[in-house]
């Protein structure tokens, strides 16, 4: 077995800035050192969740048969190119979330499986994520990243805080992780030690390190610091552009008072930009090794979102904005479908993203357990019998794709035994989590 000594962690230093590298062949940037002989270790496992609330299209998430063989419903196709790599979790559930059957009380247990507390009193439970975090957060400058799509709902519906759909990521059960909304914030905490409007381009902060570090790496460790360095330029153009256009960064006002009266309720601007562009950071902050653990909230359950960027089918000339997403979730309808298929866009981006990075003989998502799920399976019935799951990736981890698992009719169907799997996956091993004791055998 190979032993490694803990070292100093490999950045590029500047004024203000400290910007951890990517992977590289000729230097050791992990934060460990080879004990002797043996080599210092490879790239570590990372962990995604993202979310979509309220749920799914009722007759068309699902999958069957397996490999490249594998068919998807049509909420799923977006993911086809992945179909190899994707494992289809069907069947389980969180039976604490079944007792309000309301978004909220389904919701703030999603990665936990707790209890809710109800009546005003705030209570959930540790997320797996979280606890992912404390165990391989110590080698890295942000432990876990959490990013999210909405704004945070404080209101209360049917005696449950509203909280509880805003959040899945808990550090402790009465501490939901703050989300981070805007995509100039989040990149500052990946890689500024202070945010200032008038700080210096991250690249022009390390500049100097970059230089002194080309002359001691290899070729083509040249290349792939160029190319790390040009992507961390690009998402720094494009924040500053979103800027320009008032968008991306939350919503600013022009007028000291209102010059109408209140107009109906809006959507962040650019969805799909704003998306995109949480994305890349997140792939950034796992590039660079300067988060392991991430999830990305697009949006709430019960979510107030609308899509004017998507063709109405059902409204022809029209984008999908007549209707909040929430209410939109009560049908079955073509407009449903494509808002669903919007989502798993952005999970079959983030994949390709993570799938075009490169790490000695495997990729990011080869390292990467990305999960994807929703409070219940559909919006109409708030039906959370059966929950929507799929994990993509993780070849490095053991996971093994193309497949369809269903506990439909399993004795024990509770969906904590997935994550008892996927914690043990990057060696954090529990007799038990949330009402789970056993893991899944065959994850």
């Amino acid at each position: 077995m190979h032993q490694h000594l803990l070292g100093r962690r490999l950045f590029l230093r500047g004024a203000g800035v400290t910007m951890a590298l990517p992977w590289l062949e000729s230097r050791t940037v992990w934060g460990d050192l080879p004990a002797g002989p043996e080599p210092a270790s490879g790239p570590p496992l990372r962990l995604c969740v993202t979310f979509s609330g309220n749920g799914f299209h009722s007759k068309e998430w699902w999958a069957r048969g397996a490999g490249r063989e594998m068919e998807l419903g049509r909420v799923l196709e977006p993911l086809a190119e992945f179909r190899e790599r994707l494992l289809f979790v069907g069947g389980l559930y969180h039976a604490e979330a079944r007792k309000g059957n309301i978004h909220s009380s389904q919701t703030g247990n999603m990665l936990s499986g707790a209890p809710i507390a109800s009546g005003g009193t705030i209570r959930s439970g540790t997320s797996f994520d979280q606890l992912l975090a404390k165990a391989h957060g110590r080698g890295t400058k942000v432990p876990s990243l959490v990013l999210g799509c909405e704004q945070s709902n404080p209101s209360v519906h049917k005696n449950y805080s509203m909280l509880y759909s805003s959040h899945i990521s808990w550090s402790s059960p009465t501490t939901p992780v703050p989300l981070e909304l805007y995509p100039a914030l989040a990149f500052d905490r990946l890689f500024k030690d202070e945010s200032s409007p008038e700080d210096q381009s991250v690249l022009d902060a390390v500049l100097a390190d970059a230089t002194d570090l080309r002359r001691t790496i290899s070729t083509g460790d040249r290349v792939k610091l160029d190319e790390y360095l040009e992507s961390v330029r690009d998402v720094e153009r494009r924040i500053e552009a979103a800027g320009s256009r008032g968008e991306l960064q939350g919503w600013r006002p022009t007028l000291a008072a209102p010059t109408i009266g209140r107009p109906a309720d809006g959507i962040p601007q650019d969805i799909g930009e704003h998306m995109r562009l949480m994305i890349d950071i997140l792939v950034l902050g796992f590039q660079t090794d300067t988060t392991r653990i991430a999830t990305l909230k697009l949006n709430n359950d019960h979510s107030a979102l609308r899509f004017p960027n998507l063709p109405s089918v059902q409204q022809p000339g029209h984008g999908i904005d007549y209707m909040i997403h929430h209410l939109l979730s009560h049908s079955d309808g073509e407009d449903w479908l494509a808002v669903n298929r919007f989502f798993m866009e952005q999970v079959a981006y983030l994949a390709r993203r993570l799938d075009a990075v490169r790490e000695g003989d495997r990729t990011l998502l080869d390292g990467t357990l990305l999960m994807h799920c929703s409070s219940m399976m559909a919006g109409a019935k708030h039906d959370n019998d059966r929950l929507p799951v799929i994990v993509l990736g993780g070849r490095a981890a053991g996971l093994e794709g193309g497949r369809v698992l269903d506990y439909a009719q399993a004795g024990e169907r509770q969906l904590c035994r997935l994550y008892l799997s996927l914690m043990a996956k990057m060696g954090v091993v529990l007799d038990t989590f949330g009402d789970a004791t056993t893991p899944l055998a065959e994850v």
